[in-house]
């Protein structure tokens, strides 16, 4: 998984007062969980401009003081107006320790349902995986060539040896729809069986 690196400072002072100063200088406070105790820094808004405003999932790299913690992003809290970034929580990672996280899912491919008028629903655009760190993948992907009209595509399809999802394997993913426009695909079929016996048998007349 691609990382992103965040340069912060730690912070002593943790009260709302403190927390609204850094604000008012471009910071945003910040803590992370996870190790031995909570960690509480600050860093610049823009920092989080690659890691925030995006549908890919990241591991962090936070830099305090000369030391570098490897971390997920757990929470951010937005200003309900301004939508400015007031908090973020982050998780500290380790090599040997799972971790859950949320992927995106990546659909590839072109159904056969949709090719026939079929409309695809995507039910669950991204996806609750625990693996350890290194076997964390950028996103997930779903190959939807084979759906027809009424299939649907459930997350053991997609079961993968480096990661492990965190859904019920009823779970489904994605699904085709029916439509006004949509043709069934099994007359589709037979007719095209028939237009290709039409010609041997007049042949054979």
């Amino acid at each position: 998984m691609k990382s992103i690196s965040i340069k912060g400072s730690k912070r002593e002072s943790v009260g709302k007062k403190a927390s609204k100063a850094l604000r008012n200088a471009g910071q945003v406070p910040c803590v992370i969980y996870g190790g031995d105790q909570p960690m509480h820094f600050n860093a610049p808004e823009l920092a989080f401009k690659n890691l925030v405003y995006t549908p890919d999932a990241h591991t962090v790299e936070i830099s305090l003081d000369g030391a570098t913690y490897r971390a997920i992003l757990q929470d951010i809290q937005f200003h309900p107006v301004t939508d400015r970034i007031l908090h973020v929580d982050f998780y500290q990672i380790f090599d040997d320790k799972e971790v859950t996280m949320i992927i995106p899912v990546h659909f590839i491919g072109s159904s056969k349902g949709v090719l026939n008028g079929g409309v695809l629903r995507k039910n669950n655009r991204k996806l609750r995986i625990k693996a350890l760190p290194d076997n964390l993948p950028d996103f997930v992907e779903a190959d939807i060539t084979e759906l027809k009209i009424g299939s649907k595509l459930y997350v053991t399809a997609l079961e993968n040896e480096a990661y492990k999802f965190m859904h019920p394997d009823n779970t489904v993913v994605c699904q085709v729809r029916t439509s006004r426009n949509a043709v069934d695909e099994e007359e589709d079929e037979e007719e095209e069986g028939e237009t290709a016996e039409a010609p041997a048998e007049a042949a054979a007349e």
